[in-house]
């Protein structure tokens, strides 16, 4: 168990949504940018898993044998300004009362003072605009700290809405932190959408998070979006109706999605 004063913890479980790839690529750029960084755990899901839905991955090993990578939530600390916690990985399909507790008993140990969940959601937003970042919190404490917030949704949820329940009630304030993303360029990574999350993780979590690196990648990301609309008028149409509002019927977000991300996915 690694030793660590005053820690955070940053938590994106994938699985149920994570649009823009907005909280698997905050933790991947958390885990470039982080001191030192030591992995310490793993919670092995191979068993915990619906294998056909999140299949395992085989990898070369010197080119000639092959190695298989199961599922699993990794645990990793280190130093980014402050000590700090990652946990990653996808939601298990089976026993999260255990393995979300088993996550609440760890910060009760390490000291952790205060966790962070994150991810993205679709929404009707324009990719021109800044990304917004909305939170849910555990307390009415955290509702002035970290601003916008929702209080809407009631149905079905994911582990990481779980996971910041069960905290809050261990006494561990959590806040977790959805990304807005434009719900036609979902399913791939958003680096506006990164950006916006490790910036709202700077403020809150007095994290140093360099994110000169993402406003280049942003600008460029913009750019390639930009290059698509130029091809497809129709959808460039779409676009500015949900800039000025206009109430007319959109098009559901899968079929703006396979418009535009077929452009992207040429370009990557």
């Amino acid at each position: 168990m690694p030793k660590l004063r005053d820690p955070v913890m940053v938590v994106a479980l994938s699985g149920w949504v994570d649009a823009g790839l907005a909280g698997a690529g905050t933790i991947a750029v958390l885990q470039e940018q982080i001191e030192t960084l030591r992995p310490f755990g793993r919670i092995d899901l191979s068993d915990l898993m619906d294998l056909q839905q999140t299949r395992p991955t085989v990898h070369l090993v010197d080119g000639i044998s092959r190695e298989i990578d199961w599922p699993e939530i990794t645990l990793a600390a280190g130093n980014i300004g402050r000590d700090i916690v990652l946990c990653a990985g996808p939601e298990p399909s089976l026993r999260w009362k255990e393995v979300l507790g088993g996550l609440v008993e760890l910060a009760d140990v390490l000291g952790v003072s205060r966790a962070f969940t994150v991810g993205g959601i679709p929404s009707m937003a324009s990719h021109r605009r800044p990304v917004d970042v909305l939170a849910t919190v555990t307390s009415n404490d955290l509702l002035a700290e970290s601003g916008a917030w929702r209080q809407d949704y009631t149905g079905p949820t994911g582990a990481q809405s779980v996971l910041q329940v069960l905290l809050g009630d261990a006494g561990i304030p959590t806040i977790a932190l959805w990304a807005q993303v434009p719900h036609y360029v979902a399913g791939g990574a958003s680096p506006p959408a990164i950006r916006s999350l490790l910036a709202r993780l700077r403020e809150l979590a007095g994290v140093q998070v360099d994110l000169s690196a993402l406003d280049e990648q942003a600008q460029l990301y913009v750019q390639r979006v930009e290059e698509g609309l130029a091809d497809r008028p129709d959808v460039a149409e779409i676009i500015q109706a949900i800039e000025t509002g206009t109430e007319e019927p959109l098009p559901s977000g899968d079929e703006l999605a396979s418009e535009i991300e077929k452009f992207l996915r040429g370009q990557s």
